[in-house]
This record gives C-alpha cells, structure tokens and sequence, in this order.
C-alpha cells in the first residue's frame, strides 16, 4: 500500500465533522499563555503552523475558571478577554482551512493554593495524592484538596456552560469534555478518587452524573454532535484507578451514545501523559469501547503512522490524535503522505518556555 492508500489519510465525513484526512491534533499542555491566562502570541503561530486544509485541531486545556487551573500558563477561558484571544487561533486555523474543538477542563485536586486565591483545591472526595504542579514559584507539590460539598456542585457544572458558550464566540467548531487524565471530571467517574455516598457518588450510574451533567450543559450551547469527550481508561496518570474500569467506562460509553457526540476520544492506556509506560503493547481500549459506543472514535496514546494505520483497518476508531509527534513535526499530515523522515521531540520543552522547540521546528524541506 503506497501513502495516498493509507486509510490515515482517507477522507473522513460524519457531521459536523467533514475531514480530508485522519491525522488529528492531541490536546497537549504547553503552558504558554500569558499572565492573564489569554492565549500568547505564540500560542496562535503554534496552532496555526499545525493546521492542515481539512484537519481537525483540539485545544490543550482551557480553564472555566481561575480556581479550576492547576497550572500556571494554561489558558483561560472565563473573561471576555479570552473570547477575543482564542479568535486570533481560531482564525488563523480556518483560514488553513482546517476546524478546532476547544477542550475544556476543571483540574480539581492537581491544584495549589496559589492558583485559587488561597483555597484548597477541589476533588469529589478527599484521597491523599502527591504531584508536581507549576505556580508563580516553579513546580511545586501539590496542595491537599478538599471534597466538595453537594450545594457547590451546580455552579461548578455552571461555570462549563459559560465556558462553552465563550467558545462559540470565540469560533470554534466545537467543544471537548477533558474527561480524563485524574481531572475533576475524571476523579468523580472513577471509584478510587470518588468515596461520596450521596447522590454523585457509590454506584458507576451516580459516579457519572457530574460528567453527563457537563454534557448536557455543553449540548445545550453547541448541540451534540459537536461535542466531544476525551476519557483514559484503565490510564494512571493523577493516580486515578476503578475497580472495575470496564463496566465504567463501557456504562459511560452506553450512555453518551445517546447523545448522537463528534467523537469520544480515547486515550489507551499504555501511555501515562507524555510518557509511554508499556512499549510494543496494543491499544486495548479503543477497541472495547468500539463494541459499545455507536459514534465516531478518537484513538490517542504512542501511535506513529504504522499503529495509526492498523487501529484504523481493524476498524476500533475513525480517528487517530497525534501529540508527541506533531510537537515537533507542524506538518505532521505532509510527512505521513510522502513519507518524510519524523523531527524528534522535545522533552524540556513541553511544558512551559518560549518559541524554541515550539514554533520553530520547520516543515519538510526536500
């Protein structure tokens, strides 16, 4: 099979998605906004340089709020200031002829007092947990969190309605569940982080309440079929667990078929952020929720071109999403068409820096 045969690069079409070819661009932090949590002058070359006629783009993390971020220099997406930053990528990604779904995300308890005015960052219940988050003073251990009180709940689901809708103004062409990666709407789906024996908590059907209830929210701003939701099962990154993760996620995938969503996008578990913790093994959790969930699939998780290929065949997802590689690589599609060499990545500059090994790698020169 020559390049133009791969299936990676086969049109895909299913409202409101209408793609030229397979290749999607993963949601990464980057960690380079600016003090205001806008998005950065760079964060519109970067964006822009990854745009391809006829590819679809998902944003790193936006924040609907100050208190949800866990980061310093991930974006915002809660002050009108950010609607008018986010249209300069939005633009710029059109104008290729490409589309872009904004992914929004609460960070919950991979948080420090720093970020939120003082507070203790949030998680349905309190499980001690030890990370590394960047304030103001560098990377620093995490704060501990506290469990939310049921009376906050709606203004925090609230608070992704604005969200979503700020993005429609800001033109995008859909928005993205970050449901995954031990998040806030991770930790209230998995039993390991989520002990609450109230009406959020206890059975898997009360466990993915608050995620549904963002779905909703989300869909009543932009209609189904353009949203998505990104979800990591059996994945341990913020050392997130169930005991039983396929009747959880095989139940949450039963119920968003409802919905008629863009995608789900799945993130397979032998990655653990941007490291690869099981090499050579094949993704197995695209193909069991292929069996259950009924619309369009995003595989995601230490795929090249090859991989990419094969889950594609075997027909476990529509879509495959790229992020190490087109890190480093803006075009990524370009290079899998006419098999060009792959630029290498990155490592010390994935999370946070300036222009270098961010937008200045170049494309292919013959």
């Amino acid at each position: 099979m020559n390049n133009q045969q791969l299936k990676l690069l086969s049109s895909f079409n299913v409202d409101p998605l209408k793609l030229s070819h397979r290749v999607v661009l993963a949601p990464m932090t980057r960690l380079r906004a600016d003090p205001d949590d806008s998005p950065s002058a760079m964060m519109v070359e970067y964006y822009r340089q990854r745009a391809s006629k006829g590819g679809l783009l998902i944003t790193e993390s936006a924040h609907p709020s100050y208190d949800s971020r866990g980061y310093i220099g991930a974006p915002g997406i809660y002050t009108d200031q950010h609607v008018e930053a986010w249209k300069k990528i939005t633009e710029s990604v059109h104008s290729k002829g490409a589309q872009i779904f904004m992914q929004i995300a609460h960070d919950g308890r991979q948080s420090h007092v720093d970020l939120s005015w003082g507070n203790a960052p949030i998680a349905p219940s309190v499980v001690p947990y030890e990370t590394t988050v960047l304030t103001q003073n560098g990377w620093v251990p995490n704060s501990p969190h506290r469990a939310l009180e049921l009376h906050e709940i709606p203004a925090i689901v609230d608070s992704f309605h604005k969200a979503a809708v700020r993005a429609k103004e800001a033109g995008f062409d859909g928005v993205e569940l970050h449901n995954a990666n031990g998040y806030l709407a991770d930790t209230f789906l998995q039993d390991g982080t989520n002990k609450r024996t109230d009406a959020y908590g206890g059975t898997i059907e009360k466990r993915a309440r608050f995620s549904l209830e963002i779905v909703d929210a989300f869909a009543s701003v932009w209609g189904a079929d353009r949203v998505g939701v990104r979800i990591s099962p059996s994945g341990r990154w913020g050392a997130i667990s169930d005991s039983n993760p396929e009747a959880t996620f095989g139940y949450l995938a039963e119920r968003l078929n409802a919905y008629g969503l863009a995608y789900l996008h799945v993130i397979e578990p032998r990655v653990m952020g941007t490291e690869t913790i099981n090499e050579g093994e094949a993704p197995v959790a695209s193909s069991f929720l292929r069996k259950i969930f009924k619309g369009p699939i995003i595989a995601a998780g230490g795929f090249d071109r090859e991989g990419a290929e094969v889950i594609l065949q075997a027909g476990d997802a529509d879509l495959v999403a790229f992020g190490r590689w087109f890190s480093s690589n803006p075009d990524l599609p370009g290079r899998f068409l006419h098999g060009h060499p792959l630029t290498q990545y990155v490592r010390d500059a994935f999370w946070g820096g300036d222009e270098r090994a961010y937008t200045d790698f170049p494309e292919f020169a013959a």
